[in-house]
């Protein structure tokens, strides 16, 4: 599963694929104390997925297929258009990808990762998913430091204030 987020005050929008995001399972837990890490409160993000449109299969949610989350495109544009983030964060190649069918770009995670760029008038920051087959790739301490990054972006986009509750 990849996920998506949006701080209330949309200064920030996370997004991946399909299912429950990043609640009840050890991707859950990483997601949580990532974003401990960086200071943020679950409390403060409004969280969905790339693939909002598509159904569970069996109760499971595997990696989307590429014709799910082309079919689901134009509700996840719709979501962006409603949530106006000027940050994009996408959780891993699934997400990566699907944002790219709305406004092209040409950031490969393996190479990206953390590293915010330019896109469709917002910023776009690939991270990679916290689920236990993505730390293969890049280990929960690699993904710490990431986190970290965030935090700091987070900082220069709202002028260093925090959302209120």
């Amino acid at each position: 599963m990849q996920a998506a987020l949006s701080l209330q005050n949309g200064k920030l929008s996370f997004y991946g694929s399909y299912g429950a995001p990043l609640v009840h399972d050890q991707t859950g837990r990483n997601f949580t104390a990532l974003l401990a890490t960086a200071e943020i409160e679950r409390s403060w993000l409004f969280i969905t997925n790339a693939i909002v449109c598509a159904p569970l299969a069996d109760g499971k949610n595997d990696t989307p297929r590429p014709h799910e989350v082309r079919n689901c495109s134009r509700h996840l544009a719709d979501l962006l258009s409603v949530l106006d983030p000027p940050l994009v964060v996408t959780l891993g190649i699934v997400a990566l990808g699907a944002v790219a069918l709305l406004a092209p770009h040409n950031l490969i995670l393996r190479r990206d990762v953390g590293v915010p760029r330019a896109w469709s008038g917002r910023t776009l920051l690939p991270l990679y998913h916290p689920g236990p087959r993505a730390l293969i790739h890049r280990p929960l301490q690699q993904q710490r430091g990431d986190y970290a990054f965030l935090a700091q972006a987070l900082g220069v986009i709202d002028g260093g204030q925090r959302p209120r509750d």
